[in-house]
């Protein structure tokens, strides 16, 4: 194994030192460092931040190959400055036995790029009618401990109250998809002006809000852990901070997209909640399927919300919800297309964007924290001696311009196309062995 020596390198936003990794792990650190047997690494303007860690990642294997691969998805995910992802469950089969979650993991292992940590369907073929094998998964050697139907919410309560005491044996978690499902048939974008504008059916805010109100209920009942996917709305904040200061077991996470575009891009009319990059954007016609999503993109109103609650710590994380879909799923009509974003490659640089270089805030809020509620060992630990290697170097003071074509995905939906944003990943470091240098993957 390679030794590799980084020099003049800020640890999390400190003052510049050196990093020595040796045998997987960062052996050394401090000033000076000299070892005549590694490669070094000018680190200059750099910055090094704890591997990142997405808690919510489609790379659609088995079955939508074309769309992604665990090895595609893999690429993307190191590029973008991650060391773990953990991969949902609505694969084709489902991700619902302790088979299908086994080859995602292996898969994930003869890729090397990134570990793949697979998340078990709650119920079998995310029907919603009967739980899947959570213990089986579980005991597998994949060792799941995250469960969701992502894309469908665990809609009835007993069953979700079932699943609640089934996995607190094991201490696992349920991340749930909160959308009641009654309230969002035929929903094509957030419900309000905009919607009524476009003539396009509404999904309701209160649709996430009351099933997150009856989760942490149920989750405070049960003594167990919840999860809550893709936070949007301003109402949803609120419940959580109730939530939260009740001592309910509930983290919550945000998406990239839900933090910076609001509803109006489906007008056409452009209009970013981030004011530094309004002038980088590109006019876009009305009705383009890129910016379906689901839950919808909402208000500004509700961006700013979310934000706040990103800075308090009333939502935990920032998760891709990285979602691939082929050409024929994006380039049609918005009502036949699938909604999803890429968001592996981009996601650090919209966090730059949207909270600034707030170093430490970023490592908790896109590593630390995610690798604690998933609990993999190893990744969330600044770098330090004893520690192992599982980081990436980041410029700051580069702005790149985002091409589709020149994405590791297989797929090409970024709502981001020719934006130019802040922020480049030059390094990416798995227990001590690189997976990209110089903005480019090894592999």
């Amino acid at each position: 194994m390679t030794a590799y020596l980084i020099r003049n390198v800020s640890v999390v936003g400190s003052a510049p030192t050196d990093l020595l990794i040796r045998d997987g792990v960062v052996a050394e650190t401090g000033a000076g460092l000299t070892a005549p047997d590694a490669t070094v690494i000018d680190a200059t303007g750099l910055v090094a931040l704890p591997g990142l860690v997405d808690l919510h990642t489609h790379l659609r294997e088995p079955g939508r190959e074309d769309a992604e691969t665990v090895e595609s998805g893999s690429r993307a995910a190191a590029l973008g400055g991650y060391t773990a992802v953990c991969a949902m469950a609505n694969t084709s089969p489902v991700a619902d036995t302790a088979g299908v979650v086994e080859q995602v993991w292996r898969l994930g292992r003869e890729a090397g790029l990134v570990d793949v940590q697979p998340i078990g369907a709650v119920t079998v073929g995310l029907a919603g009618e009967r739980l899947a094998e959570l213990g089986a998964m579980a005991d597998s050697a994949a060792r799941v401990r995250i469960f969701s139907d992502d894309g469908h919410c665990v809609a009835d309560p007993k069953l979700m109250r079932r699943a609640l005491e089934y996995v607190k044996a094991f201490d696992g978690v349920i991340a749930q998809h909160a959308e009641e499902p009654r309230l969002t048939e035929g929903a094509q974008m957030h419900e309000g002006e905009v919607s009524t504008r476009l003539g396009l059916t509404g999904w309701p805010a209160v649709a996430e809000e009351a099933i997150i109100a009856r989760d942490v209920l149920l989750a405070e009942h049960v003594g167990s852990r919840l999860h809550v996917c893709h936070v949007s709305t301003a109402g949803s904040v609120e419940v959580l901070r109730h939530a939260k200061a009740r001592g309910v077991k509930v983290t919550a996470e945000v998406t990239p997209h839900h933090l910076l575009l609001t509803d109006e891009v489906v007008s056409g009319r452009s209009e970013l909640a981030s004011p530094a990059l309004a002038n980088n954007w590109s006019p876009v016609a009305p009705y383009d399927p890129v910016y379906k999503v689901n839950p919808p993109l909402r208000t500004a109103a509700d961006v700013a919300a979310l934000r706040a609650a990103l800075a308090e710590g009333v939502i935990d994380i920032i998760a891709t919800d990285h979602a691939p879909h082929a050409v024929e799923d994006k380039e049609c009509e918005w009502a036949y297309a699938r909604p999803g974003m890429l968001g592996l490659e981009t996601a650090l640089s919209i966090a730059l964007d949207v909270v600034g270089p707030q170093w430490d805030l970023i490592a908790e809020r896109m590593s630390r924290a995610p690798a604690r509620i998933a609990g993999l060992d190893g990744h969330g630990l600044d770098p330090a001696p004893g520690v192992p290697a599982n980081l990436t170097l980041v410029d700051p003071a580069v702005r790149r311009v985002i091409e589709p074509a020149e994405l590791a995905s297989r797929s090409r939906n970024t709502p981001y196309a020719r934006m130019t944003l802040p922020g480049r990943i030059v390094a990416t470091f798995l227990r001590g062995e690189p997976t990209v240098l110089d903005g480019k993957a090894v592999k």
